[in-house]
């Protein structure tokens, strides 16, 4: 009988009491949820404006853009017609002679190289010192 009463003592000091370590996990679950802060971010209100359905027409002081346009071949393309990079310059410096206020408007393709916008850039800068230059690249075509 010693031996049964052995195995059964044995077998209750075996048990682990869970109840200590369930209790710091709820305290630690009530710290984090007290210590939590529940901020709702505010969005951004975009206001869009509304588009007449008869838009003015445009006035005739207001000056023109000019669009370079560059393909995937690096080619420069400017009033629908290839025109060599170094001859963007003297292109450039006649439309600004047109409209002094122009803006330069580069459209890329993404797969054209940089060096070509900067070629493109460096021309209409010093066609004209006051230029300002925009990069609108191409969305690809799927």
């Amino acid at each position: 009988m010693s031996r049964r009463r052995r195995r059964g003592e044995a077998e209750d000091k075996a048990d682990i009491d869970l109840t200590p370590m369930l209790d710091v996990v709820f305290i630690m679950l009530i710290f984090f949820i007290v210590t939590a802060s529940f901020i709702k971010e505010a969005g951004l209100n975009v206001n869009i404006p509304e588009v007449p359905e008869n838009p003015p027409p445009p006035d005739p002081d207001e000056p023109k853009n000019i669009l370079v346009q560059v393909n995937a071949a690096n080619e420069v393309i400017m009033d629908n017609r290839r025109v060599d990079v170094r001859a963007v310059r003297s292109v450039i410096e006649r439309q600004f002679a047109e409209n002094p206020k122009a803006l330069v408007i580069i459209r890329a393709d993404p797969k054209s190289e940089a060096g070509t916008y900067v070629a493109i850039a460096d021309a209409a800068i010093s066609a004209n010192p006051n230029a300002q230059v925009s990069l609108i690249p191409e969305k690809p075509k799927r």
